[in-house]
């Protein structure tokens, strides 16, 4: 999820008019370059997210395969046009005044499974579809991360990882751990495939959050396992998500707000200053978990940015702890 550089840098020296001129040349260059029956243009970006919160992208393009994806990455560059990945919209907030450039949503959505238990996966197959396919080919190691909105391109971006309650299982695991290599378009441009080494995987963190990188496919090495095995964990998972985050079966969100404070949890300082339910506009502190923003119908972006100020500066001011977002921001606010 990124950015080309910003175009026109230089454009507080010439005459707007000229630089209206070249934008809509830019413009129509990239379009003119992609797929016109997956084209639109001033698309509203929110409903596309799971917050369903965002305005309008200049031009918005759906991506339907690993190759389709690296040539409009590489168009957009080329031609210095602003530019945002789009999985499925987890973890960001996109601005009320939406994206001025081109937002290209990632719908390559290819896999095939090889006879050593090797995987391979475009970055936009969706991963809740994907680990019925590996339970039913008889491999584990996907079936921890059932009921998480994620794509396998933001699954190795944000390093996808989950803690169990089951007592077999009590650790947190992570997507890194079955990545075996993943294809990638890199800042420089050129598309390679590079080992688990190179994509530095961290908490919450990839070599995609410090590169203008970009992950076209990964494959995965997968282990046999007991698919009455998988089934019971995912049932438990399930089970275990639904019971902790009721909240995201009637209202939209985009997950945890604040990054994680290591032994003391950004949610329980908001819940100590007793927060939880607290609204602004549309956007409302989730009555049960108080490190969650929830959409209650019409929330804008203004809406969440007024509520996720507010909950910093008063554990600042009255708990001495800062609170980071661990949501992107996308667009104009």
């Amino acid at each position: 999820m990124g950015y080309a550089p910003i175009p026109y840098g230089m454009a507080g020296r010439i005459d707007a008019n000229r630089v209206r001129s070249m934008e809509k040349y830019a413009y129509d260059e990239l379009a003119s370059q992609l797929d016109q029956s997956r084209l639109t243009r001033d698309e509203p970006i929110g409903p596309f997210t799971t917050f369903r919160i965002g305005g309008p992208a200049d031009l918005f393009y759906s991506a339907t395969s690993a190759d389709d994806l690296a040539n409009a990455i590489a168009a957009a560059r080329h031609l210095e046009i602003p530019f945002f990945v789009l999985g499925l919209g987890a973890n960001i907030l996109v601005g009320d005044r939406g994206f001025r450039g081109i937002v290209i949503r990632d719908r390559a959505s290819s896999f095939e499974f090889h006879e050593d238990g090797r995987l391979r996966a475009e970055s936009g197959v969706v991963m809740a579809d994907l680990i019925p396919q590996a339970v039913e080919h008889g491999l584990s190691g996907l079936e921890h991360y059932v009921g998480i909105p994620s794509t396998v391109g933001g699954a190795v971006w944000q390093n996808l990882h989950f803690l169990s309650p089951a007592p077999q299982r009590e650790r947190t695991v992570f997507i890194a751990e079955v990545v075996a290599s993943c294809e990638i378009l890199s800042e420089s441009g050129d598309r390679r495939t590079v080992d688990r080494d190179y994509l530095k995987f961290g908490y919450d963190d990839s070599i995609f959050h410090h590169r203008a990188d970009f992950a076209l496919a990964v494959t995965f090495q997968l282990s046999p396992g007991n698919p009455a095995d998988m089934h019971r964990i995912i049932q438990e998972n399930l089970s275990w998500r639904g019971a902790r985050h009721p909240w995201l079966q009637f209202h939209p969100s985009a997950g945890s707000i604040f990054r994680k404070i290591e032994g003391v949890g950004a949610g329980r300082l908001i819940d100590q200053l007793g927060m939880k339910g607290f609204r602004i506009g549309g956007a409302q502190i989730s009555h049960i978990h108080a490190n969650i923003m929830v959409n209650l119908g019409g929330a804008t972006a203004r809406d969440v940015r007024e509520l996720i100020a507010l909950a910093q500066q008063r554990v600042r001011d009255e708990l001495g702890h800062e609170l980071t977002p661990e949501i992107a921001f996308v667009g104009e606010f």
